[in-house]
């Protein structure tokens, strides 16, 4: 059997297989969401977003109308009685971001939903089984509570956590019960006994002198008649947290917690059980708890029953009512931190200098829980690194100041098992000291901790070390982001640089779903903005000052990001006057003349490869060159956004000053030959990636960069340049230079810290040393995602998944992929939200094969590599066998179809062709 025969074949078993079931093949609607999150508790926007997908064994299916119905009650639902919203068919292919129209909504309603459809041959599916959402407080004067704070007084500014607790009565059956809570510091909450939910650290950290989140907790199964015990235990956390060359932690004196607890009975009755002045307080075993240096903890201490009914607190001391304001307070956007994972030990090692050491085996954020038994009094240390030196030595320098550090002291009643608090590290290697055996593995469990944001992205392909790199990326993203994305989770700063984030958030999204992630961080940028426009470098805000081109432009390209990945035009919506306001501060600077040179301190291409070399002083980037291009860029997302926005005169003006910008540019830093005045890597990338150059100079430019990197085998760029230097020398038809900069393993490189055995993104790309030697301890971690950037590249043009520009959020999507080097098996998905996405491709036996599939109610274009011939899937069928001879050379297309969305596509081509 010839090649022909083969395909023609296998094209035949395909169609039998496809059309075989075609009887049985039906269409429904599942995954209802609202506000991106399935049933969840304590919304706070009064026109919440529904969202669902379609799941159909026919291909092609799209939606072509919708019913939604909104209830007060499952029975009404049920009947089809919907007292809040009924919608009616509405003619529309929308599944995502729908807004709820109905009844207005109050505090604490729980509303019942469900949707059918209508597809693409007119017919309606059945109607989905039903979800939930159900209302925060709405209102201020919801809170009958009052915030409290411990009576005792503490000299030393870091004291042991306050304790709180009160007894109450429950008469009647319960019908349902709420808890709603919020501190000033972190809490724990406890009903008799036990503890209230699984999320750690809330309320989570915001900009707490503009918005203070609480959350929402259904407690009906953890109360009983008679007699309930509630308990309370706060931290300091970010609201405390002591920085170094900070005054805002000293001017912040005192922990406080705010609780309301509504009962509602079954004969319709409430109660409300909230914080006033009839609760108690006292420490306990929590000795002192900080963010950056740990947690100390005495089980000496231990209140044995303190949250339980029963408890003698004759000695507890009272509480205090204080004047702290419920307007700040807003609802929980984003996923909570959870623990979400754990690890266990992989060796024990004894270092040259004696210390004993437990390997993680993994670089990952969170705690070690810890179970021993010694004596009462023991007291057992454990200290926390990322790396071990080249002597194999424990190694902390670079941590600075942070101590991160837990001290337990044993009680003495057998095995004990202890977790930390208000606390995380990051770390791989744990020193143990002060235990009196042997340590063993069994005694550490790594419990890993971040936001629990659902996986929506994978890729894998045949090379172990670029596999290793994308594990890299993710731990990266897992690590740091813990309600906020931090620069790094170890040493004294674990802050939300702006720059960081926004040249990861494409990557971010891919990986998981950060909509409410983002959502909540962008808020808090919008709190925190300077009033003439500057946005902070860090948010929440803590280093006061800001307006870094580069770092502040996240303002705008974060939630341009969003709009892209999820069709999420509210985010728009909400953050169009701080996207205005930055663009305007630049403005303001630039003047007439429309070159940006700011006044306030600029980063730059931060961390770009410096050299000792005579014959090249370096690859820094001009920063007036950087601060007006991404002047430039921001005002055309901004132009864009109030096109979409239907704000007409804004797109016009910022359409006409767009233009002048890029006059500007060119005429300060471009030569009519092509060449930049920053002759870098970085320069080149963000000129090209922005559109800044005249189409004539473009080609030009593109071949500079690449000249420059075949000059020097390397990367060059910083985190400004980084994240697109792939993506553009892969539209201008340089791809082997980008996947040489992929491949390359020596410094600097991606691929160089995994050959020195990382588990997760470095700060700089030689952190550790080609000698073994470290960088400069002030700032070398060992877990920062912003070179993790490349992550989007390996997405959208190694496995060729992206969603079309004009239709965000996947509703069109393309499928390019671009084999190159090595390279020839790669598989990649991601859950978009209409559903999964995948590309999947092979070079074998002069083959390539590429497998796709495509969620229904989306269409696609399938590109296949080097031919230029294109499929359109789900819109416009194609014939399943296709010949195409181009440039002498022939190559036959096999389109076959499998069940919903999936499509094969095979392509043969001469043996003498490398690589296609």
């Amino acid at each position: 059997m010839n090649r022909n025969d083969s395909l023609f074949f296998t094209a035949v078993m395909l169609f039998f297989v496809f059309f075989a079931g075609a009887a049985t093949k039906k269409t429904a609607v599942s995954d209802l969401r609202c506000e991106y999150k399935t049933n969840p508790l304590g919304i706070g926007d009064l026109n919440p977003r529904l969202s669902w997908k379609i799941v159909s064994e026919k291909n092609d299916q799209m939606q072509t109308g919708y019913h939604v119905l909104v209830a007060t009650s499952p029975k009404l639902l049920k009947a089809g009685k919907a007292d809040l919203w009924d919608s009616g068919k509405i003619d529309s292919e929308q599944c995502i971001q729908v807004n709820y129209q109905g009844r207005q909504l109050e505090s604490g309603q729980r509303c019942y939903w469900a949707v059918r459809i209508w597809d693409k041959d007119k017919e309606a599916t059945s109607w989905s089984e039903p979800a939930w959402f159900e209302m925060g407080m709405l209102n201020p004067s919801d809170w009958k509570s009052d915030w409290i704070k411990t009576a005792i007084e503490f000299e030393e500014y870091s004291y042991p956590a306050p304790h709180f607790r009160k007894e109450f009565e429950v008469a009647k059956k319960i019908k349902s019960a709420r808890l709603y809570c919020t501190s000033l510091g972190l809490y724990e909450f406890f009903l008799n006994g036990e503890r209230v939910g699984d999320q750690v650290f809330t309320p989570g950290w915001t900009s707490f002198a503009n918005r203070l989140q609480y959350q929402v907790y259904d407690v009906t199964p953890m109360l009983k008649n008679g007699t309930n015990a509630a308990g309370i235990v706060l931290g300091n956390g970010w609201y405390r947290a002591f920085r170094p060359n900070s005054n805002q932690a000293q001017e912040i004196k005192d922990l406080e917690v705010l609780a309301q607890l509504e009962l509602v009975y079954t004969d319709g009755t409430k109660t409300f059980i909230g914080t006033d002045g009839t609760w108690k307080s006292a420490t306990g075993a929590i000795v002192k708890s900080e963010i950056y240096d740990g947690e100390v903890y005495d089980a000496r201490l231990e209140k044995t029953g303190w949250n339980t009914p029963g408890f003698d607190d004759d000695n507890w001391s009272g509480v205090l009512s204080t004047s702290s304001s419920k307007n700040l307070l807003v609802s929980s956007v984003s996923e909570p931190v959870r623990k979400i994972e754990e690890i266990h030990p992989v060796e024990i090692i004894v270092t040259p200098q004696g210390d004993t050491i437990v390997d993680m085996g993994q670089n990952m954020v969170g705690w070690c829980r810890l179970k021993a038994n010694c004596q009462a009094g023991t007291t057992i240390r454990l200290q926390h690194a990322e790396v071990l030196d080249k002597d194999g030595n424990f190694y902390t320098t670079n941590l600075r100041t942070a101590k991160q550090e837990i001290i337990y002291t044993f009680k003495g009643e057998g095995i004990e098992e202890y977790e930390p608090h208000f606390t995380f590290q990051g770390f791989r290697y744990v020193k143990v000291s002060g235990y009196p055996g042997t340590v063993n593995k069994n005694m550490l469990t790594g419990v890993v901790v971040h936001s629990d944001l659902e996986t929506t992205g994978t890729f894998s392909c045949n090379n172990d070390l670029i596999n290793q790199l994308q594990h890299n990326i993710v731990w990266g993203q897992k690590g740091n982001f813990l309600d906020v994305p931090t620069d790094c989770p170890q040493r004294n700063e674990r802050l939300g640089w702006t720059g960081d984030a926004q040249v990861f958030a494409p990557t971010s999204c891919f990986n998981m779903n950060s909509a409410a992630f983002w959502t909540k961080w962008l808020y808090d940028l919008d709190a925190d903005q300077h009033e003439d426009g500057a946005v902070p470098h860090v948010i929440p805000n803590v280093l006061q000052r800001g307006g870094s081109s580069g770092w502040a432009d996240a303002a705008v390209i974060v939630p341009w990001v969003l709009y892209q990945s999820y069709g999420d035009k509210r985010i728009l919506q909400q953050q169009y006057t701080s996207m205005r306001n930055w663009v305007e501060f630049m403005h303001s600077q630039a003047g007439s003349k429309n070159i940006y040179v700011p006044k306030d301190r600029q980063f730059g291409d931060w961390l770009a490869f410096a050299t000792t070399r005579s014959d090249y002083p370096g690859a820094t980037t001009d920063k007036d060159f950087l601060s007006t291009a991404y002047y430039y860029n921001s005002v055309n997302l901004l132009r864009q956004i109030a096109e979409i926005l239907d704000k007409t005169d804004d797109a016009l003006r910022y359409k006409d000053l767009q233009s002048k910008i890029k006059t500007a540019f060119n005429r300060e830093f471009v030569t009519h030959n092509g060449r930049l005045s920053s002759n870098t890597q970085t320069a080149y990338v963000v000129a090209l990636t922005f559109g800044l150059l005249p189409p004539e100079l473009e080609r030009e430019a593109a071949r500079r960069l690449a000249a420059d990197v075949n000059q020097f085998g390397h990367i060059t760029t910083g985190f400004l340049g980084t994240a697109d230097i792939c993506h553009t020398l892969s539209k201008y038809g340089y791809l082997d230079e980008a996947y040489n900069l992929l491949y390359r393993k020596e410094y600097p490189s991606w691929l160089y810290p995994v050959t020195k055995g990382a588990t997760t993104i470095w700060e700089r790309w030689d952190g550790i040393k080609p000698d073994g030697s470290f960088q400069n301890p002030g700032m070398n971690s060992f877990n920062h995602y912003a070179y993790g950037a490349v992550g989007d590249w390996l997405y959208k043009v190694v496995a060729g998944i992206k969603s079309d520009a004009n239709s965000p959020g996947y509703k069109r999507i393309i499928i390019n992929p671009h084999p190159g080097n090595e390279m020839n098996n790669v598989r990649a998905s991601h859950e978009s939200p209409y559903g999964m996405v995948t590309s999947s491709w092979e070079i074998k036996a002069n083959t390539f094969q590429l497998t796709v599939d495509i969620p229904a109610n989306t269409t696609a274009e399938v590109i296949i590599p080097s031919t230029g011939t294109t499929f359109s899937v789900n819109d416009n069928p194609v014939k399943p066998l296709e010949k195409l001879d181009r440039e002498g050379l022939s190559y036959h297309f096999l389109r076959t179809e499998i069940g919903s969305g999936h499509y094969v596509f095979k392509t043969s081509f001469s043996p003498d062709i490398k690589k296609l």
